[in-house]
């Protein structure tokens, strides 16, 4: 009993750990769209700079859960818990990697006049954060329902990309010169359909962590299309 309770207790506090890189991670994809829009070189830097800390974050949640493994012994439902966690700091670190690409682009790209108005990828941007909040948030709760929400969310975030796609490409086929920065862009736009595929894996591994089954959101979501 006393080992279950010592288990229960230190999952419970990695748990917290897992909340707080989730939350600087959405903050992490927010503001790299958020200064690729305004053009706000100062958030770039930021952005570019916290991602040192997502990283620390994620050797210490490993560390750990490596150290609950070694020393307790977790079983079931927990063993999944300690698997699913080490799974998806993996996938929450990538997609800081994604936001940090995107604020790289932010400077490189300052003293350019964008060849259009940013619309669609600060829509991509939103759902990104809402699908890395909502996957988040299914995690802690350990709820499965709200792990499957996310289906809609990874079909408007496909047909945002796709239509960043056409629009760009179009671009590049009407003016040569804007095939550098159009290039970048769409380089962006793919680092944030990225971060929503990456979501969808924590969303899976949710489902793999409470019912011990593995499925694919993205085919689930290309079916319901």
């Amino acid at each position: 009993m006393e080992k279950d309770t010592n288990i229960a207790w230190e999952l419970g506090k990695i748990k917290e750990e897992v909340l707080k890189m989730g939350r600087l991670l959405e903050e992490q994809v927010y503001n790299s769209v958020k200064a690729l829009a305004e053009k706000n070189l100062d958030l770039a830097n930021e952005v570019v700079k916290k991602d040192d800390i997502v990283d620390q974050m994620e050797l210490e949640i490993e560390k750990k859960c490596l150290s609950i493994l070694a020393l307790q012994q977790p079983m079931a439902k927990d063993l999944r818990l300690i698997a699913t966690i080490l799974r998806i700091i993996i996938d929450m670190e990538r997609m800081a990697d994604h936001s940090e690409d995107i604020a790289r682009t932010t400077i490189d790209l300052y003293d350019q006049p964008y060849i259009k108005r940013l619309i669609d990828i600060p829509r991509m941007g939103t759902v990104a954060g809402q699908m890395v909040e909502l996957a988040i948030n299914a995690l802690i709760n350990e709820d499965t329902s709200l792990a499957m929400s996310i289906i809609p969310l990874e079909q408007e975030m496909d047909a945002l990309y796709n239509q960043v796609f056409r629009e760009l490409l179009s671009y590049m086929m009407q003016d040569p010169k804007t095939i550098p920065q159009a290039t970048r862009l769409l380089l962006v736009a793919g680092n944030l359909e990225r971060v929503g595929d990456h979501a969808t894996n924590l969303a899976e591994m949710v489902v793999y962590m409470v019912e011990g089954k593995r499925i694919d959101i993205n085919r689930a979501a290309r079916s319901q299309t």
